[in-house]
C-alpha cells in the first residue's frame, strides 16, 4: 500500500468465547462490502479486491475461526454452525445489514447459507466456487453409511492429532510452497499471502496459521434439501462465479444455479479455484458490472 493509501486497521470481535479477527478499510460512510476467505486462507487474500473497491465501498474481511488472526476452536470443531455464527454476529455487532457480500469456497457455502437464513439482510452477494462439492460428488459421499462416514472422520481426527504443523525453515521456503499450491500466483501475490499467512515460530521457523483441524471435512452436514431450501430463499441478486479450469463445475450446466431465484452465472477463462487471484483484472470488472446493475 503506498502512503496515501494504507492498508487496513485489525479489530477483534467476540463469538461464542472466541475472539475473532477481521479488518476493515476504512470509508464507513460508504455501503458495507463483506469479504469472506476460504479454507486455510485468511483475511489479506482480499487486498488486491479490497484496495480496488475501497473508494466506492466500506470494506471489511474477516478471519474466520482456525484462520489467520484468528482463534482456534479450543476442541478442534469447526462445525457450518459456528461459523454461520460468526458470520452472523459481525454482521450483528456491527450493525451491517443490508451488507453486501464477495466470498470464496469455504467462505461461499458461508455466505450463501446466511444469505438464506436472513435473506433482508443481505443486498447483494457475489459466491466464487462456493457451492461445495459437485452433484456427482455428493452422490457417491451418499452411498456411504453414516457409521462409515463417523469411522473416516474419526481416523482423520486421530492423524491430526499427531500431526506437528509444518516448519518451514524461512518465509522463502513457505513462498515457494505457496507458489507450488497456485501456479497461476504470480511472485508478487504469492509472497504477500505467505507474509501474511504464517507465524514465526520460538525455534525461528515459520508456520501456516491456520489450524490443522480445519482440514477435516465433518461427517455430516445439513442435508442436501435444507442447504438447497437456503439457496432458493435468497432474496438478493446473486452471482456465482467459476473458474474455467477448477473441478467445480458450471452451476449453470449441472443445474444447481436453477435452484436460486436471482442468480447469474459467470464463468472465467484461464483461472482456477483462485479465480480472483488467477484473472485479477477479469474477476474486478465483472464485479463492478454485477454492483452497478444489481
Amino acid at each position: 500500500m503506498t502512503a496515501d493509501t494504507p492498508g487496513p486497521t485489525s479489530h477483534t470481535y467476540f463469538s461464542q468465547r472466541l475472539r475473532l479477527h477481521y479488518v476493515d478499510w476504512g470509508n464507513a460512510g460508504k455501503p458495507p462490502l463483506l469479504m469472506i476467505h476460504g479454507g486455510r486462507d485468511h483475511c489479506r487474500n482480499w487486498d488486491w479486491t479490497a484496495a480496488a473497491l475501497r473508494h466506492d465501498w466500506h470494506v471489511i474481511a474477516p478471519d474466520l475461526r482456525g484462520h489467520g488472526d484468528s482463534q482456534w476452536s479450543p476442541d478442534g470443531s469447526y462445525t457450518m454452525a459456528g461459523f454461520l455464527y460468526d458470520l452472523a454476529q459481525l454482521v450483528h455487532q456491527q450493525q451491517l445489514a443490508p451488507v453486501t457480500i464477495i466470498a470464496h469456497s469455504l467462505g461461499g457455502h458461508i455466505a450463501l447459507r446466511y444469505a438464506g437464513i436472513y435473506p433482508q439482510h443481505v443486498a447483494r452477494l457475489i459466491a466464487i466456487e462456493g457451492l461445495g462439492p459437485s452433484p456427482a460428488s455428493l452422490v457417491e459421499r451418499g452411498r456411504k453409511d453414516i457409521a462409515v462416514r463417523m469411522d473416516e472422520w474419526i481416523r482423520e481426527q486421530r492423524a491430526i492429532a499427531g500431526r506437528l504443523p509444518r516448519r518451514y525453515a524461512s518465509i522463502e521456503d513457505a513462498f515457494h510452497r505457496m507458489q507450488d499450491e497456485n501456479p497461476h500466483l504470480t511472485a508478487e501475490q504469492a509472497r504477500h499471502l505467505t507474509v501474511h499467512g504464517v507465524n514465526q515460530n520460538e525455534d525461528g521457523t515459520y508456520s501456516w496459521k491456520f489450524d490443522n483441524y480445519v482440514r477435516a471435512f465433518p461427517p455430516y452436514d445439513m442435508r442436501l434439501r435444507d442447504i438447497q431450501l437456503l439457496w432458493s430463499r435468497i432474496a438478493c441478486p446473486t452471482l456465482l462465479l467459476y473458474g474455467k479450469e477448477s473441478r467445480a463445475g458450471n452451476p449453470e450446466e449441472d443445474g444447481r444455479a436453477s435452484l436460486f431465484a436471482h442468480a447469474k452465472v459467470v464463468g472465467v477463462d484461464g483461472a482456477g479455484h483462485w479465480l480472483h487471484h488467477d484473472r485479477l483484472d477479469v474477476f474486478l470488472n465483472v464485479v463492478r458490472e454485477f454492483l452497478a446493475t444489481a
